[in-house]
């Protein structure tokens, strides 16, 4: 199931189905991560699984997702040309 790659990081086989405690746990962690900072794709790197997957846990144990971060291109467009 869960497997140390001896950085810190635990990763899920691909597809594997994670429920019942193993689940609860990942939860906890991914929530916990989320919340001092890890962004999801990172979360996601992290734990072998994919962008969809941790969105979806991070939504059911009730986390207030972050807005979009990086620099609006847009934006900074419009600015450059007020310049």
């Amino acid at each position: 199931m869960a497997r140390n790659s001896g950085g810190g990081e635990t990763t899920y086989a691909k597809g594997a189905r994670v429920t019942g405690e193993s689940r609860d746990r990942l939860q906890e962690d991914l929530k916990r991560r989320y919340e001092e900072g890890a962004s999801i794709r990172r979360l996601a790197q992290e734990t072998g699984r994919s962008y969809g997957f941790v969105h979806n846990v991070l939504v059911e144990s009730q986390v207030r997702l972050r807005g979009r971060g990086g620099p609006n291109r847009r934006r900074a467009a419009a600015s450059d040309e007020k310049a």
